[in-house]
């Protein structure tokens, strides 16, 4: 990305952040949230934004965020912001609902389970969405990185009855303070120790693993850096892509709307990501 480039996308999230921000605050609704995924009375819904003047037959790069919260809570409007400035850019960006601890009384296995499901079912109504089904991007925060990161790592986590021959692995992923070591020294081990090998995305790449972007702040209380640069070191060794973006003295969950230098600076970087991919074309529109 050229220096203009890289400050004519600044000026336009100057311009986009008031406008976002009163939205997010006052509840601003997706384009549409059609219903991806239903387990006994939960309906799980996908909140997707469209580019202007996006089509069916349109067939465009598109991405899938997963909220953060532990496994346990969240909610899908964390990543609205994002969503809406990458509709901007020309992709189709979704916010999934998944089902969480405090909701639905669930395991890290069924959060997995659900990204795996609506990166399955994006790819299976992938004319009607206006999507093309080769480049589904999956990105996440915390423990919707870690869901995000096991979509595009672990294999053999699937919800019964679905069709398997529709991959469930993206092909790209943009993880920010993503839980990706489930390990006895990791994160949320207690919670997965039964099955921690299969779920844990530092255990699971291979040359099959999407080209990966992580944000990370070097203070995350989390998230250590030394366990962000052993998977970047994984990634290679395995062949893959792996981009590290540390931000100094930031903590566990900098990257999010309200904290607005940060946010302006990983859309930046998640932008230049993506656009080396091939998967941004348009101008960026202010709403």
């Amino acid at each position: 990305m050229t220096l203009f480039k890289y400050f004519y996308i600044t000026l336009l999230l100057s311009l986009f952040a008031p406008s976002a921000y009163s939205l997010e605050v006052k509840g601003i609704t997706p384009d549409k949230s059609p219903v991806y995924k239903t387990v006994g009375k939960a309906e799980l819904k996908l909140h997707i934004f469209e580019p202007k003047g996006h089509k069916p037959s349109d067939k465009r790069p598109s991405i899938v965020f997963f909220f953060g919260g532990g496994w346990s809570s969240g909610s899908p409007s964390q990543f609205y912001p994002h969503c809406k400035y990458l509709a901007s850019r020309g992709m189709v960006a979704m916010s999934a609902e998944y089902r969480v601890k405090s909701r639905n009384k669930t395991t890290p296995l069924e959060c997995v389970k659900d990204g795996k499901s609506a990166i399955r079912w994006m790819r299976q109504h992938a004319k009607e969405l206006g999507i093309d089904p080769t480049r589904i991007a999956a990105g996440g925060g915390s423990a919707g990185g870690h869901v995000a990161a096991a979509t595009g790592t672990t294999q053999g986590i699937e919800e019964k009855g679905e069709d398997l021959s529709i991959s469930s692995r993206p092909a790209a992923l943009v993880l920010f303070n993503p839980v990706f070591d489930n390990g006895p020294t990791g994160y949320g081990h207690s919670r997965v120790k039964k099955y921690w090998k299969e779920i844990s995305p530092m255990h699971n790449i291979s040359e099959n693993t999407p080209p990966t972007i992580v944000f990370l702040g070097t203070k995350d209380d989390l998230i250590p850096v030394k366990t962000a640069e052993k998977y970047k070191k994984l990634m290679a060794d395995s062949g893959r892509r792996c981009d590290l973006k540390l931000y100094k003295d930031q903590g566990h969950g900098f990257f999010n709307f309200r904290s607005k230098d940060n946010y302006y600076k990983t859309i930046v970087a998640m932008d230049q990501f993506l656009e080396s991919l091939g998967y941004l074309k348009a101008k960026p529109i202010t709403p």
